[in-house]
């Protein structure tokens, strides 16, 4: 078992109301609210967890999927390890804008090697009765878009929630190359006192 914990970025991506902070929420407190309001901007949780053996702190950030809050949360996307591309399984205009999200991510992260950048999809509200989007439709676009893991996910009833979550950090601790700079999170110590560097006398 690792001996110290390390700091993961995931960013939940996707259109207004697809359910990203209530799988936040979900994962991180184990609730549901059905009073949870649109984000306005950007905000995060972190979540301790322990995946095969690594002790990893995630910091989840919840970005607002509406168009006018574009020019807040493209900042946050830089130094992300992950990011989980979210869809409603009952929009099916949802769905076909993962592919934008995708770009958007990749652009604004700088990521430098997409095709190895570790994204998991989240078809969220398969509680509902009405589906527009098939969960083969689903797969099929992960297969075409880069193998990507998909899950079908309820916040309201946690179907599959830690299960995707916990996917999305073993597909980073997977990456050898990510591991490497993964920072740890006992990385600062605010409370060491300073060394004597003074050769004066």
């Amino acid at each position: 078992m690792a001996s110290r914990s390390s700091l993961l970025k995931v960013i939940l991506l996707g259109d207004g109301g697809v359910g990203k902070s209530s799988l936040m929420n979900r994962y991180v407190t184990n609730k549901f609210d059905t009073q949870l309001f649109h984000t306005i901007g950007v905000e995060f949780l972190n979540k301790d967890l322990e995946v095969d053996g690594q002790l990893v702190t995630l910091q989840i950030w919840d970005t607002a999927g509406q168009e006018r809050f574009r020019s807040l949360r493209t900042p946050f996307y830089r130094g992300s390890d992950c990011c989980l591309l979210t869809f409603s399984v009952d929009d099916n205009q949802s769905f076909l804008n993962l592919g934008n999200w995708k770009k958007e991510f990749i652009y604004y992260a700088d990521v430098k090697q997409p095709d190895s950048f570790p994204f998991v999809v989240l078809g969220n509200k398969v509680d509902v009765t009405e589906r527009q989007v098939s969960a083969e439709e689903a797969q099929q676009w992960c297969r075409e878009n880069g193998n990507f893991p998909y899950f079908e996910t309820s916040a309201k009833d946690a179907t599959n929630v830690s299960n995707a979550f916990e996917e999305a950090v073993r597909r980073v601790l997977a990456s050898e190359d990510r591991v490497e700079h993964l920072v740890p999170t006992d990385a600062v110590n605010l409370h060491r006192k300073p060394r004597n560097t003074s050769t004066c006398c």
